[in-house]
């Protein structure tokens, strides 16, 4: 199932069942796990280990090298999991040497159009990136964050779990994981009820996550204060303690 105007470098390993379309380029050292499909005019540069069922469309961009004056030609890798959607224009680079070596994208990810996510990144499962968003290197994303239309995250930053950014946003501070994240800079707009509803969240989980967002994000007193006094919230519901140890462990702040 590739087609004949494709190039296959033999270094590749591919799956019996891959389908790779016309003019599609895959190159030494790629891994295509079983149930994969490559469209048209797509390049696929290894190192690079793709899992299962993904789906790569037309004119994207897989495994370049990372877009950093500091890489020398090293073989970093980018390894991506399972049951991926990868669209047109999506533009996802390998790791640097002094990231770690491996760009790593797991489960059941969408990638609309004009993606770019850059070296050394990590992205969880289950996140949705709109057309345009970008990451710049070093960037960690939580599962199920979702980052809008043209959504910007600075390098080094951390977007937390079940965060939303909103539509031409910019990030430059960690986004803590249940809230949403909107402007230029990005400010802190609350906690992502509906996402939380539509994802089978409680309303008393909800309503612990608002209580706790406004105490810490919103304090007047010292962040430590603020913290304390959560501490039997924490306890009774994990989504609070994953919050407030996000804030508490933040390198570069987050989002106020």
């Amino acid at each position: 199932m590739i087609h004949p105007s494709a190039i296959v470098d033999p270094g590749a390993a591919l799956a019996a069942d891959c389908e790779v379309g016309p003019y599609s380029v895959i190159g030494a050292g790629v891994t295509l796990g079983e149930g994969c499909t490559v469209g048209p005019h797509v390049v696929i540069k290894g190192p690079t280990t793709i899992g299962a069922r993904n789906r790569i469309y037309q004119f994207a961009s897989v495994g370049e090298d990372p877009q950093d004056l500091k890489y020398a030609g090293e073989p970093t890798e980018l390894r991506i999991g399972d049951d991926n959607v990868i669209r047109e224009y999506v533009t996802l680079n390998r790791g640097t040497v002094g990231g770690g070596g491996v760009t790593r994208i797991a489960d059941r990810n969408l990638f609309m159009a004009y993606i770019h996510v850059a070296h050394d990144c990590r992205i969880g499962s289950d996140t949705v990136f709109a057309n345009g968003a970008s990451l710049a290197g070093h960037v960690n994303v939580g599962d199920h964050a979702i980052l809008a239309g043209f959504a910007c995250v600075h390098q080094f930053c951390t977007v937390g779990e079940h965060a939303f950014i909103g539509l031409n946003s910019v990030a430059n501070r960690d986004v803590a994981p249940f809230t949403m994240a909107v402007g230029n800079y990005a400010e802190a707009r609350g906690i992502n009820k509906n996402g939380l509803r539509r994802r089978g969240f409680s309303e008393t989980t909800i309503q612990a996550l608002h209580r706790a967002y406004m105490l810490v994000v919103h304090r007047h007193g010292s962040r430590d204060e603020a913290v304390a006094s959560l501490e039997g919230v924490s306890a009774e519901h994990p989504e609070v303690a994953r919050f407030v140890d996000f804030i508490v462990t933040s390198e570069r702040g987050i989002v106020r």
